[in-house]
């Protein structure tokens, strides 16, 4: 047999191997902390890129709602003014034909005079036409509106008239602005 050289361990050799495999474990530590910090230092800049996009996307959904709010509000104040200016319009259109229509009423009661039927718009027969058959419910004049009944109906036209034409101007106006 061949003799081995004992190995004695004394106390100071002892404390020596301790010592390297603290060192050993405390090298392994620090690499340990340093990989972890490195991969936090990466996962902090990753979430601080993803909170800036979040502010950007958030200031652009703000900047987009509130540029169609001043857009609807333009909108909104030009479809009013168009609906003003209309209004303005078939108004005064309405009070001028109303005025037309009255003077000319005037003018007629003015020209016929009272000596004319007040039904019958102050016409003669017409000459070399047979007289109306006997027994006939009504006259000819009775048919026939009165001066101020005329006027009122023609008021009544030209109001319905107007109404027409302000509803076919309303209907134009774009209300949606495209």
């Amino acid at each position: 047999m061949i003799p081995f050289p004992r190995l004695e361990m004394t106390a100071a050799s002892l404390k020596l191997i301790v010592i390297i495999g603290c060192a050993l474990l405390l090298a392994l530590l620090v690499h340990d902390r340093n990989h972890w910090k490195a991969k936090s230092a990466h996962y902090a800049e990753l979430l601080a890129a993803e909170r800036g996009a979040h502010s950007a996307t958030v200031a652009s959904y703000r900047a987009a709602a509130e540029q169609a709010r001043a857009a609807d509000a333009a909108n909104a104040a030009r479809v009013k003014a168009d609906q003003a200016a209309i209004n303005e319009r078939t108004a005064d259109d309405f009070q001028n034909r109303i005025a037309v229509a009255r003077a000319a009423a005037r003018s007629l009661r003015r020209t016929a005079g009272p000596a004319t039927d007040p039904g019958g718009g102050g016409t003669t027969p017409v000459p070399g036409l047979p007289a109306a058959a006997p027994g006939a419910a009504e006259s000819s004049a009775d048919d026939r509106l009165s001066q101020p009944e005329r006027l009122i109906a023609t008021e009544q036209a030209i109001q319905l008239d107007e109404l027409i034409k302000w509803v076919r101007a309303q209907g134009e106006v774009e209300v949606d602005g495209r």
